[in-house]
């Protein structure tokens, strides 16, 4: 079991951006998708259009048209971007005014469920929104229309 925090990453008028954060780590699911790539010249493209698409999320809201389905049909799971690129970003769209960004890797197979490290990342992104919900329900955790409240570490 992991000990997860819920990181709040910026808070606009139209979208609340989160990540998560492990205790085990000093930075966000998201800081670290960052971080792989920004040194890598061949995928800068990609992650600096990803990079743009989160900012206009941030301004406009967390609308379907930005997103590619990825999870299950009972989860809320998407990736960005939702054209063709090498790289996938996984998060959480709860709502088009909350998104919860993960991470996220180079895109080698078709499906992320060929991919062991994509496949990690969709099931740690799934786990947490279980958590969420679990949490919601037990009053620990509180969702409004554009935030998560929490003062909690939860577990994971």
């Amino acid at each position: 079991m992991s000990e997860v925090e819920l990181i709040l990453l910026t808070e606009g008028e139209n979208c609340t951006l989160y990540s998560i954060q492990f205790a085990s780590e000093d930075k966000s699911e998201y800081e670290r998708f960052y971080e792989k790539f920004i040194a890598n010249a061949k995928l800068n493209p990609d992650l600096f259009k990803i990079v743009q698409i989160v900012d206009r999320i941030a301004e406009h809201g967390a609308l379907e048209r930005y997103f590619r389905y990825e999870g299950k049909h009972n989860d809320s799971v998407f990736a960005l971007p939702a054209f063709s690129s090498k790289l996938r970003l996984y998060c959480l769209r709860l709502s088009d005014k909350i998104l919860i960004l993960g991470n996220g890797g180079i895109k080698n197979s078709r499906t992320y469920q060929e991919d062991d490290s994509l496949r990690g990342y969709v099931l740690t992104l799934q786990k947490f929104e279980k958590l969420l919900k679990e949490e919601a329900d037990k009053g620990t955790v509180t969702i409004t229309e554009r935030s998560i409240i929490t003062d909690k570490t939860l577990k994971l």
